[in-house]
């Protein structure tokens, strides 16, 4: 756990970099959701780095795409490309687009951005792997905005009928989406409720708690017979005082003043996991 909390507080200080050096990206859903992809890379998923491409390679779909400040970093440290690559982001000399890009890009399994696409693509990779008779997993994180989208229903509606238990979805719930609340711009909860309706298996799990996460992705791999959904509870800007729970911090870049703020309280937070 103590590895995993040094990636998670070096992920958001590089995404943090990420976004201020291009003056564009999205803080608030990517640091919500820096815990559960550390978790999944550096704990859960059979991937080789060396091997991005292997057929028998776990999967992994970045739903809410626009979250690349969280991937990148993680990607980065697990060794898919150099630290360095990340300088590029959002660069007109770079690949490394603003949203999930799987042609040039090491170890991002789909292209995504277009919310609710993602975990319509994870259900086929899934179904793909039961028709192949393969044994990997797939796993998908979705925002707690993004399954406003019709799509994503009938996404979860197929996984459960093919019962595709060899899918694992994660629902970042941070409660904040561009517009503001997501109790007040479309409610969805209750969601527990609601996907067991749509024949999912449900754990629930405090996404900024390393252990509570890697428990939950070993129930997941154990339960058979269905599909499994992991709702996180999480804080939106997590790690940055004045960015946390606050949607106004979604998509926009820091200024100098800010930056400077939330380096400070991004480094402090690493030194201290280092020094554990």
């Amino acid at each position: 756990m103590h590895t995993l909390e040094v990636v998670a507080a070096k992920g958001r200080l590089l995404g943090l970099d990420m976004v201020y050096n291009c003056a564009s990206g999205h803080l608030g859903g990517s640091f919500s959701a820096m815990d559960i992809l550390t978790v999944l890379y550096f704990d859960v998923m059979n991937v080789d780095p060396r091997d991005p491409a292997n057929p028998d390679r776990d999967r992994f779909v970045l739903s809410k795409g626009h979250c690349t400040p969280a991937l990148y970093p993680v990607l980065a440290q697990r060794g898919f490309f150099p630290e360095e690559d990340l300088k590029l982001f959002r660069s007109i000399d770079g690949h490394m687009s603003g949203h999930a890009e799987m042609r040039h890009v090491k170890g991002v399994d789909m292209s995504t951005g277009s919310l609710g696409q993602g975990i319509s693509a994870a259900v086929g990779m899934a179904l793909a792997g039961k028709m192949d008779k393969k044994d990997y997993r797939v796993y998908s994180v979705l925002g707690d905005g993004e399954i406003e989208e019709g799509q994503v229903w009938e996404a979860f509606m197929s996984a459960a009928k093919y019962g595709l238990d060899n899918l694992c979805a994660v629902v970042d719930v941070n409660g904040l989406q561009i517009d503001g609340k997501t109790a007040d711009v479309m409610p969805t909860e209750p969601l527990d409720k609601k996907m067991e309706a749509f024949g999912w298996n449900v754990i629930q799990a405090d996404g900024h708690d390393l252990a509570a996460l890697s428990a939950a992705f070993e129930q997941a791999k154990a339960n058979t017979g269905a599909p499994t959904v992991i709702l996180a509870k999480t804080v939106k800007g997590k790690g940055v005082s004045f960015m946390e729970n606050d949607a106004g911090w979604h998509g926009k870049a820091p200024n100098a003043e800010q930056y400077e703020k939330a380096r400070g309280e991004l480094a402090a937070a690493l030194a201290e996991k280092e020094g554990k």
